[in-house]
């Protein structure tokens, strides 16, 4: 992501499109690399004014300088700086602004003298003491490591990227049709983020909603959609439009997979659980070795006769021994956590839309919804903190008494044989 200050993006005809790098700007991006790359031992400020040339020429050849510090905001964050002074500056500062007071300087001799008076003091020589005075501020920052790993190439693929993100911060809704949904949901309950997913003709789009639905804005949201861009750019075919809320004015912004992509160079491992609650849960019931096997984001739900999909959080898959392919059970489980009442009231639809399986929903405490649920005919527990295993065994447990008893029930009360039965005696 880069700063707000730096997004570039066209107005064109009232809609919101970001002005992504060309291939002709890989001389640009080439140059920037370059200036890191030479400014290796050298003061930031060094490097600041060889930046601020690029600018200059960018703007001198009709271009962005926008464009220009995108790309430097981008390869600073791979450098490395570091402070060089003999002396550490802050107790260099104490001593010669001591020694100022002392001596009373208005003029370039008793600053001198303020100097002199501040390495004696110190034990150093007044070079030292001019060289360690400021060496601490940004611009006598040294760059030390300027190993980065893009070329220019990858590099503008990550500025259109970091660019589209940063254009996100401002949206509302983002509606996204993937080859994965399963995949994307699971992105953007890690993000912390509103969905549901939409089915029209067979197609599946996730629905995210944030800031609008909200009491006040917050850059949480905005962060996260943006974070969300990146999961969704590592997919294949993928299309995202969003609502964005452009200093007043709602426009609409269309990306798909031909804009952005994610660089190879940085590869994103995605996170096991979307939740502390979730791997907690998971990890102590796990370790209990019951007959039920635990799966995370099963298959999804139909919803409202299929117009919907929801993705439970985790199914429990029980078989009685001896049994055949028809004899199990699978029970969907739930964890409600957030606490926005939009969430809530969503949640609630797509569980009353949900019929025809079995559905246990974890209801943190703080919600007060645990009675709304229990009448959509689901099964309910309830938890602060984190789900209690013993209270989700115990339903488990109850869900496996009833399906022995149906077993031990389907038995007949005596077996006889379908043909003749030979003795062992006559055997013998």
């Amino acid at each position: 992501m880069l700063r707000k200050d730096l997004l570039r993006v066209s107005r064109a005809g009232g809609g919101y499109r970001p002005r992504f790098a060309t291939r002709d700007h890989r001389p640009l991006a080439a140059r920037v690399l370059g200036a890191f790359e030479s400014h290796v031992g050298e003061r930031r400020g060094d490097l600041d004014d060889a930046l601020a040339d690029l600018e200059a020429d960018a703007a001198d050849a009709g271009g962005d300088f926008k464009l220009v510090r995108g790309l430097a905001a981008l390869v600073e964050r791979e450098c490395a700086f570091e402070t060089r002074a003999p002396v550490p500056p802050r107790r260099v500062r104490r001593a010669a602004f001591e020694a100022a007071e002392a001596v009373g300087v208005a003029s370039e001799a008793e600053r001198e003298a303020a100097v002199d008076r501040a390495a004696d003091a110190l034990g150093i020589d007044p070079g030292d003491v001019e060289a360690s005075l400021y060496a601490d501020r940004d611009v006598n920052e040294v760059l030390v490591d300027a190993d980065v790993r893009w070329d220019p190439n990858s590099l503008l693929e990550q500025y259109d990227l970091s660019l589209a993100q940063t254009a996100l911060f401002d949206a509302t809704e983002v509606r996204v049709r993937s080859n994965d949904p399963k995949r994307l949901v699971s992105a953007v309950k890690r993000h912390g983020l509103m969905y549901e997913v939409v089915v029209d003709d067979g197609t599946r789009t996730v629905v995210v909603t944030g800031p609008d639905s909200l009491f006040r804005r917050t850059r949480r949201y905005g962060t996260g959609f943006a974070r969300l861009l990146r999961s969704v750019a590592a997919g294949g075919d993928w299309d995202l439009t969003a609502t964005i809320d452009d200093r007043g004015t709602e426009r609409t912004m269309e990306l798909s997979e031909s804009d952005v992509s994610v660089p190879g160079v940085d590869p994103v491992a995605d996170p096991t659980y979307d939740s502390d609650v979730e791997a907690d849960f998971a990890a102590r019931f796990e370790a209990l070795d019951l007959d039920w096997t635990l799966s995370r984001e099963p298959e999804p739900l139909a919803v409202d006769g299929g117009t919907r999909l929801m993705i439970p959080d985790f199914a429990f898959d029980y078989r009685l021994a001896g049994a055949n392919a028809d004899g199990g059970l699978r029970v969907f489980f739930e964890v409600m956590g957030f606490w926005t009442p939009e969430y809530v009231e969503k949640k609630l639809g797509q569980l009353a839309g949900v019929e025809d399986v079995e559905l246990l929903v974890a209801v943190d405490e703080s919600l007060a919804v645990a009675e709304e649920v229990a009448d959509l005919d689901h099964r309910v527990v309830t938890y602060s903190g984190g789900v209690r295993v013993k209270d989700v065994v115990d339903v488990l447990r109850e869900y496996e008494s009833s399906l022995v008893a149906a077993a031990a029930a389907s038995l007949p009360e005596e077996l006889r044989p379908d043909a003749a039965v030979v003795s062992l005696d006559s055997v013998a």
